[in-house]
């Protein structure tokens, strides 16, 4: 007999680094509430001049008072999710890792596509 599965897991579109932390100010501070397997948002920037694809990634929605800019999703393996969320999915992220290396907070996070 073949179980239908209703509440199916998110699919992993990408595991990466969250670029750019060391240009985040006080994430020093911030980073001990930061708990591995914890959701995190995904932002689309279109008008960044730098990257036409950037992705922003927050603890939460940007007009909350815990909103916590982390850094973006990585130029180069970013289009896929930029497309996606201008399509309007549903994606999020989830905290895999993180650590100091010297002034630099490693985050290692998923993206999830949620149907």
């Amino acid at each position: 007999m073949m179980k239908i599965v209703t509440d199916s897991e998110p699919l992993v579109l990408l595991e990466c680094l969250v670029a750019g932390t060391s240009h985040r100010p006080n994430l020093e501070k911030y980073e001990p509430t930061l708990q591995v397997g914890q959701a995190l948002l995904l932002t689309r920037e279109p008008d960044n001049h730098y990257d036409d694809w950037a992705v922003q990634v927050h603890t939460a929605p940007a007009d909350s008072a815990d909103n916590v800019w982390l850094g973006y999703l990585p130029e180069g393996r970013n289009e896929t999710v930029a497309r996606l969320l201008d399509a309007g999915k549903n994606l999020s992220a989830r905290l895999n890792h993180k650590s100091w290396e010297t002034d630099w907070l490693h985050l290692d996070i998923e993206v999830l596509l949620h149907e």
